[in-house]
């Protein structure tokens, strides 16, 4: 057999593969190559001979699985969109994805933006960064600590929407700073929520009684601008929203405008409405607002456990073990 990779893949998880294949490894990252016309992918997989596929970004469609029979495809992804898994079934190709590899990486960055939107970061760096800021002398100093003032999450309450793999590691760490947790998701059983201190509530009060919110739920067709102008209506003006899910569960433009009015206290956004992000981001303009670039799950930690969860299934089934 020989394996074609173009998803970011950790050597620890290459090693594993090698025992049992010709390994060809062209990261989409190193290589800054997305096969998305199923053409190109084909022509790439024939001219590696590859019968067993590694991807994350590139499009594995019907045309591409027809044309190229492989033996075994595999996903670096929670969510595989981009593999039309159906027609895969049909043919009893065996498939493996990740879920929840890059989980604890997206609940870090949560805690981060929480963090940083608690404690103004942005816009203290900001303003610093500035060239024009200056204390020269008591009133100045007085200034500086008055209006920098933050806020701890000790004693807050946070919201939860969605309880799933990244919503529950998230409340796991907030448990260390002594935050109330109201938790959103008709989904999850009591146990789940109790093991973490969490207390089940419905949307209209978790919107009304916490002091940061975060979004953590699947793309279905019950999320779609799951918070919206009314949701946002019902948030504290001192609260902070952030969305590390999918910008489809949220409205952009009334997130855009409770800003602008000053109706909340603050936001952090890693997903948007259109991406890749770059300068011309309208929440930019924002000193309240963080920005990331969809980076929530992008660590070197996040590759690894990707790569050795995908290594080891492939692994097992080849023994037998499936």
């Amino acid at each position: 057999m020989k394996c074609l990779i173009t998803a970011p893949f950790h050597e620890d998880g290459l090693n594993i593969l090698k025992k049992y294949m010709d390994v060809r490894y062209e990261s989409w990252k190193e290589h800054g190559k997305i096969y998305m016309d199923p053409k190109a992918f084909i022509k790439k997989i024939k001219d590696e001979k590859a019968d067993v596929l590694i991807v994350e970004a590139d499009t594995v469609d019907e045309e591409v699985i027809e044309a190229t029979k492989p033996r075994i495809v595999g996903c670096c992804r929670g969510n595989p969109v981009n593999i039309d898994v159906d027609a895969l079934k049909k043919r009893n190709i065996p498939f493996f994805h990740t879920p929840a590899r890059n989980s604890e990486a997206v609940a870090e960055l949560t805690i981060a933006m929480m963090l940083g939107a608690a404690r103004r970061l942005i816009e203290i760096d900001r303003t610093l960064r500035s060239g024009n800021f200056f204390v020269e002398d008591e009133k100045d100093l007085v200034d500086l600590y008055n209006r920098f003032v933050g806020v701890e999450l000790a004693g807050k309450k946070v919201g939860i929407i969605g309880f799933g793999a990244i919503g529950y590691e998230v409340a796991k760490r907030l448990r260390g700073f002594d935050a109330d947790l109201l938790i959103y998701d008709p989904y999850v059983n009591e146990e789940r929520i109790s093991s973490v201190g969490g207390k089940r509530t419905d949307m209209e009060t978790l919107m009304k009684e916490s002091d940061f919110i975060t979004i953590h739920t699947s793309v279905t067709a019950e999320t779609e601008k799951l918070v919206g102008e009314r949701e946002l209506a019902l948030m504290k003006k001192s609260a902070y929203l952030f969305n590390l899910s999918r910008s489809y569960c949220i409205d952009e433009d009334a997130l855009y405008r409770a800003i602008e009015e000053k109706r909340i206290a603050g936001a952090g956004l890693d997903v948007h409405g259109v991406e890749p992000v770059d300068s011309d981001n309208r929440f930019l303009k924002f000193d309240n607002v963080i920005v990331t670039p969809h980076i929530g799950g992008q660590t070197v930690d996040s590759v690894r456990k990707q790569s050795l969860m995908m290594a080891k299934e492939i692994e097992k089934y080849l023994l037998g073990a499936h």
